[in-house]
């Protein structure tokens, strides 16, 4: 029985590399050789509970979670009844797919693995194939691309809509380069890291603003001129606030600070808070729009990540190789230490 290493939750904060089964592909799979695999903020959800629940059992145990949704490699071997896909095919992978379960969020299989198991392979459903021009560490951006360009979508920012987005983190900062590249006129970037606002300029921002330090709707009147709400009251002419941190003050800044029709889209994982001030946004006629996963936009993103690789690769802060896993997520759970880590496998068997 061949094997592979993969990654799993195992204590709190903690992840084990585990050896299990190489899968083996039916006549409609495909077997991928990871070489990149990107960790995100659910992985760090799950580390913080130590696993997820299992649904099978009513007394809630904790069970293991195979890692790993953004993945991207290179075709192995297809089975006897895939067609549009072959051996040497370079390809990202839609997570949400896989009838086993969310790769790496539940499901059977997680991208973190020398070895992914593609079920029903199919080219432009679970798969999409890409060029040799782009590292697989780039590559596997595609997934939390396709989160901000749902975003961004979600928004329907035009090119004369002025826009804030709030967190630079890769899903700000792949939101700010959607809304340039969709030829929006003016994109600011709030954050509270001097080092990520450096970033988002390098991006594209036209602005940012660091929000530890500036009072965010004195800084937006200056930017993006006056306007006021449906009293009258002045407020900054921002058209677009874009929620990429998840916390509380956000949307307190965004209700004190919106204009009449203004709109906000969350697209963070929302941490609890307080009320929120309904009378505020009543003032303003303030539309919430939420914005969750990509229901068509998983591949959709995947040419312009080609097309615009070389800016899109600025959001990766650390390439860590699959030997030093352990300071992989050990960075990703600390705060501010990294930006956006993506693992890197050795291409060897």
């Amino acid at each position: 029985m061949a094997t592979m290493k993969s990654v799993q939750t195992a204590a709190v904060h903690k992840v084990e590399v585990v050896d299990v089964e190489r899968p083996v592909p039916g006549p409609k799979d495909a077997l991928v050789r990871i070489r990149a695999c990107g960790i995100c903020g659910t992985d760090v959800t799950f580390l913080h509970m130590g696993g997820m629940p299992a649904r099978a059992h009513a007394g809630g145990d904790i069970v293991p979670v195979p890692l790993g949704h953004e993945p991207a490699g290179e075709i192995v071997e297809t089975g006897a009844e895939v067609t549009g896909l072959k051996a040497g095919d370079r390809v990202v992978i839609n997570p949400q797919d896989a009838p086993t379960g969310i790769i790496g969020c539940g499901g059977k299989y997680g991208g973190m693995s020398e070895y992914l198991l593609i079920e029903n392979a199919e080219a432009g459903k679970s798969v999409a194939v890409f060029p040799d021009t782009v590292p697989f560490e780039v590559a596997s951006l595609n997934e939390p691309m396709a989160v901000a360009r749902h975003c961004v979508n979600r928004s329907e920012a035009g090119p004369g809509d002025k826009v804030v987005v709030f967190g630079a983190g890769p899903i700000g900062l792949g939101a700010a380069i959607w809304l340039k590249l969709r030829g929006v006129e003016h994109v600011v970037v709030a954050d509270v890291i001097p080092s990520r606002l450096e970033k988002a300029l390098a991006v594209g921002a036209d602005a940012v603003i660091d929000s530890a330090t500036e009072d965010v709707t004195t800084r937006l009147t200056e930017l993006h001129g006056q306007a006021a709400n449906a009293l009258g009251q002045p407020r900054p002419g921002t058209d677009i606030y874009i929620d990429a941190a998840g916390v509380p003050a956000v949307i307190n800044t965004t209700v004190n600070s919106a204009k009449w029709g203004a709109k906000l889209v969350m697209v963070a994982v929302q941490k609890k808070s307080d009320d929120i001030d309904l009378g505020g946004m009543l003032r303003s006629e303030l539309t919430l729009i939420a914005s969750q996963g990509y229901p068509t936009e998983i591949f959709e993103v995947t040419p312009e990540l080609v097309e615009h690789h070389e800016r899109f690769a600025k959001l990766i802060s650390h390439r860590v190789p699959f030997s030093d896993i352990h300071r992989a997520f050990e960075l990703t759970l600390t705060p501010g230490a990294a930006e956006k880590v993506v693992v890197s496998f050795d291409a060897e068997d």
